[in-house]
């Protein structure tokens, strides 16, 4: 009870200064609101989906892995009785997945009411021996892909008064990461753009909360190669739904950003208090994993790509 009032005030406060398009309302009125969530078939991703439909809400679940999606739609429906899921499968990362996915929005009679971008790629090991196709991939996915997304919906969200953009960065989006620093630094990104657009859209009705969680047991430090890192040892680890449910508390309450739980709050002032002459040293140590410091020597050097 006293959640949904302090929501209610939140919106209130948030719509302060709204200013609707008649014609956004008009074209919206035969369509549906729906929850988009990009790499919504696992972790993360899948925990939110599950924080919406416990609110009645139509899901689109964003994946480039249709088994994974099936998965996803199948858990989401054994937990939530008669709740609408909807797939994509699209990699986010590709230029033309803004217009495949309005295209299909358009098309299933939807539109987007609340985005999640979620879907995120890692890479670990020096920057310089990391792969230019996994670089490639890592900024089109974490970077451009959030970017493209969030400008996508933002405008039809403006005029139509309402709507909200959850972005998941990391704690890693506070500090340059030694062993990760492609992908702290497109956290950085995704933070440093999540606030900004939450201060020029102040007061208009739509809702825009950056997540910096810390380690979180999903299968993305496995896939990035990052499990023997000493984080991974010596950090406690939250899981998907806890994350999510405290995302959503957040969300709901209009914070700009949300460290989900005691820890990753403490963290986040002692990284945004502390120096990076301190920090990083502490950082590197964290994400060793026994990488070489140095490309390995080669007759083909510099390496031809």
């Amino acid at each position: 009870m006293m959640m949904n009032l302090l929501e209610r005030l939140a919106t209130t406060w948030i719509g302060r200064s709204v200013r609707t398009h008649p014609a956004a309302l008009t074209a919206a009125r035969d369509l549906t609101p729906a929850v988009v969530i990009t790499g919504g078939a696992s972790g993360i991703g899948l925990a939110l989906a599950a924080e919406f439909a416990r609110r009645g809400e139509v899901l689109v679940l964003i994946g480039r892995t249709q088994s994974r999606l099936h998965a996803a739609v199948d858990t989401l429906k054994q937990s939530h009785a008669g709740v609408r899921v909807d797939t994509l499968l699209l990699d986010v990362g590709r230029p033309e997945s803004t217009g495949v996915f309005s295209t299909w929005l358009a098309a299933h009679g939807l539109y987007c009411d609340v985005l999640v971008n979620n879907a995120a790629v890692g890479i670990s090991g020096p920057f310089s021996v990391a792969a230019p196709v996994q670089l490639e991939t890592l900024v089109a996915t974490n970077v451009a892909a959030v970017a493209r997304f969030t400008r996508a919906v933002l405008p039809s969200m403006l005029a139509r008064g309402r709507g909200g953009i959850i972005t998941i960065t990391s704690l890693g989006a506070l500090i340059p990461g030694p062993n990760q620093a492609a992908y702290y630094a497109s956290k950085a990104f995704a933070l440093s753009l999540s606030e900004a657009i939450a201060s020029e859209t102040s007061g208009l009705g739509v809702r825009i909360t950056a997540v910096i969680p810390g380690p979180v047991e999903t299968r993305f430090h496995a896939r990035m190669n990052a499990e023997g890192s000493l984080y991974r040892h010596v950090l406690a680890s939250a899981t998907p739904e806890r994350v999510a449910r405290l995302t959503m508390r957040g969300y709901r309450l209009g914070r700009r950003v949300v460290a989900p739980g005691f820890l990753p709050t403490l963290a986040t002032v002692a990284l945004r208090c502390l120096p990076h002459a301190l920090t990083v040293p502490i950082v590197r140590w964290l994400l060793a994993n026994g990488y070489p410091a140095h490309p390995p020597a080669s007759d083909d050097f510099p390496p031809r790509f």
